[in-house]
């Protein structure tokens, strides 16, 4: 087995990104405070073709050296928008249809492996803060909640690794529909 070399990856440039079809999926940063987070959420949002980032509160906005440090570019390929406040962006996508799903560890919780996107179906996938997670107003105002089961003695994931791996598992349902 050869490692591939990147001009063999095959990937789509700016513009072929920016008119491909994207995934039905939005996410929404609720007071995230690591740009390097912020960063790193652009690039996985990249890699599985996210509709669109809502930056919210706190979160910090394109550009900046260490959104770009973790980001690699995918700040000028995923859409993104900032938004004082969550609450307005949540509002705003209910009203559009969006099903708003916050990942937090929550009462009546859907574990992310039991959770079935529906066919033909937007979703918002809001992620919240490193210190007190996604806003309680927010939590309440979703239509459904995400939890991520975890096994060992920790309680948490960063925030992070928690978008890459619910993007990468609505994405891959989602797929498996097509």
């Amino acid at each position: 087995m050869r490692k591939l070399k990147n001009s063999e990856l095959d990937r789509l440039s700016v513009d072929e990104f920016k008119s491909t079809e994207k995934t039905p999926l939005i996410i929404v940063l609720d007071n995230i405070r690591s740009l390097n987070n912020i960063g790193s959420v652009f690039r996985t949002s990249d890699a599985f073709l996210v509709e669109k980032i809502y930056l919210c509160g706190i979160t910090a906005t394109p550009p900046h050296k260490d959104i770009h440090k973790t980001a690699l570019g995918s700040t000028d390929t995923v859409d993104w928008e900032y938004a004082e406040h969550t609450m307005a962006v949540i509002d705003k996508l209910k009203a559009d249809k969006v099903i708003v799903a916050s990942v937090e560890q929550a009462e009546q919780a859907t574990m992310l492996n039991d959770f079935q996107p529906q066919a033909n179906q937007k979703y918002a996938l809001v992620f919240g803060n490193e210190v007190k997670g996604v806003a309680q107003q927010v939590v309440s105002a979703s239509d459904v909640i995400l939890e991520i089961p975890q096994f060992g003695t920790k309680h948490s994931l960063n925030i992070s690794v928690s978008c890459g791996v619910v993007v990468w598992d609505i994405f891959a349902k989602m797929s498996a529909e097509h």
